[in-house]
């Protein structure tokens, strides 16, 4: 017989939406309940951006891809804390005039910037958003002396980070956050948890079906039974369950990317390689971002192999001088999600436009222009066999060579899959994340955002889940 558990709310998911959702309502006085596929780590568990970590935290240990013409590489946490375990910490509120376009676009209400402000706020106070306490690292700070020597705008982005007396950051990831917070209140968090499928009677649900795993390797089927329930499991998880359990309406299409190429930059001596690069050149926001990514050595020969494998091993013999960096665009294609019967993975599609190819080149050009203008010396684009550039009149070449075959891209950043708003015929939820024909499923997390943000969506992420989260209790 199938063990039953019960709960007045149940959450899916514990990254930044989920995390944000149990605190919020278990500091309310709900019983909250909180499943999460992965395992609970303790935050200092893996070094950042090492093997180990994309072996235990990432879901498919970072090997996901979106399928079109380029694919697509993407990542996901697959752990307590969800993605906010792996990313970077860099925080950017949701930019006011994006806002402001969703909500006439798509009827969404309460969402006026006093409201938004006022919940950002309050989440900074929280997770503690703050700069660098000294001088920038000498990776980031290439892009603040290239753009300067190019005229051009840059910024340092504030990042998700405390830092102690000695100048020492710790990211506040939603496992040193968050999570604490809601089990400080009662909630319960159950890792090791996959739910199959919600149970429906009429409008409601009256909650899941989950496996539930042990530490021996055994697992159990239990039925989650509650009141309320919130799917957090970011813009792929949410709506592959919500297709699996019968809920179709504007769920799955219109996947939004930040598609994203990178150049690997050899310097004439050592750089530093222990944190990402937090300035950024926004000279072409909010459709064009240039910044730094992680440059472990294996990350420093993910990105040359794509360019020169031949030159590999002469370039990793002193690969401490090489640091890596992106150039990422608002995409104007989209993607879909669909959950396909038999299969535990989702089938995730994307398609880039010819203009977003186009964007992607002028990025990469510009990127290259900012590199070299900063003492680069040597350039290796993500093009397979793309031209390596060491003067600024052989840029030219990336143009022609960024093709849909040749080019190697990548996102970490994922939206837009149930919109949220009351123009119902575009979107999968209300305004404040209740899926349409139900009375007590709500989303909460990153599905929502109608449209990529042009930043790390985590900030509205999080800033949306706790509107969402008072707008519930108020009712």
């Amino acid at each position: 017989m199938t063990r039953t558990i019960d709960t007045e709310v149940l959450v899916i998911g514990s990254g930044a939406g989920g995390a944000v959702t149990a605190a919020r309502l278990a500091e309310a006085g709900r019983s909250v309940l909180v499943v999460e596929e992965g395992p609970w780590f303790d935050p200092d568990a893996h070094e950042p951006s090492s093997l180990e970590e994309f072996t235990a935290r990432w879901r498919h240990q970072g090997a996901c891809a979106a399928l079109g013409s380029p694919g697509i590489a993407f990542a996901e946490g697959r752990c307590v804390g969800g993605s906010t375990e792996i990313n970077m910490g860099l925080y950017h509120r949701l930019p006011a005039h994006f806002a402001a376009e969703w909500r006439r676009k798509y009827g969404i209400a309460d969402f006026d910037d006093a409201t938004l402000d006022r919940y950002a706020t309050d989440i900074e106070k929280t997770v503690t958003v703050s700069f660098l306490p000294g001088e920038a690292p000498a990776s980031s700070a290439v892009l603040e002396h290239g753009a300067d020597a190019l005229g051009w705008k840059s910024t340092e982005f504030a990042r998700v980070f405390a830092y102690d007396d000695k100048g020492h950051g710790t990211k506040q990831s939603m496992s040193r956050t968050m999570i604490p917070k809601a089990v400080a209140a009662g909630a319960i968090i159950q890792p090791d948890c996959t739910v199959l499928k919600l149970n429906r009677s009429g409008r409601r649900v009256t909650g899941a079906t989950a496996r539930l795993g042990y530490a021996d390797g055994s697992s159990e089927l239990v039925t989650l039974r509650a009141d309320q329930v919130f799917v957090c499991g970011g813009a792929i998880q949410t709506p592959t369950l919500l297709q699996r359990s019968g809920f179709r309406h504007n769920i799955g299409p219109g996947l939004k990317f930040h598609p994203t190429v990178k150049v690997a930059a050899r310097f004439s001596h050592p750089y530093d390689h222990d944190e990402v690069p937090v300035h950024r050149v926004t000279e072409f926001d909010p459709f064009l971002t240039i910044g730094g990514s992680a440059s472990r050595r294996g990350h420093v020969a993910l990105a040359v192999a794509d360019a020169a494998p031949s030159d590999l091993d002469r370039v990793l013999e002193e690969w401490q001088n090489v640091v890596v960096y992106y150039a990422a665009i608002r995409s104007s294609g989209s993607g879909r999600v669909r959950a396909l019967p038999g299969l535990r993975a989702p089938l995730v599609t994307y398609g880039l436009t010819d203009s977003d190819l186009s964007r992607l080149a002028r990025g990469l050009v510009h990127l290259g222009e900012v590199l070299l203008a900063a003492g680069a010396v040597e350039l290796f684009p993500s093009i397979a066999g793309g031209p390596i550039v060491r003067s600024r009149e052989d840029l030219g070449q990336w143009w022609t060579a960024l093709t849909r075959s040749r080019s190697n891209l990548m996102t970490v950043h994922l939206t837009s899959t149930v919109r949220m708003g009351d123009a119902s015929d575009l979107t999968g939820t209300d305004s404040y994340g209740r899926v349409w024909d139900t009375d007590n499923l709500r989303v909460n997390d990153a599905s929502l955002l109608p449209d990529a943000p042009g930043v790390n969506p985590q900030a509205a992420v999080m800033m949306i889940a706790a509107r969402n989260a008072d707008a519930f209790l108020s009712t």
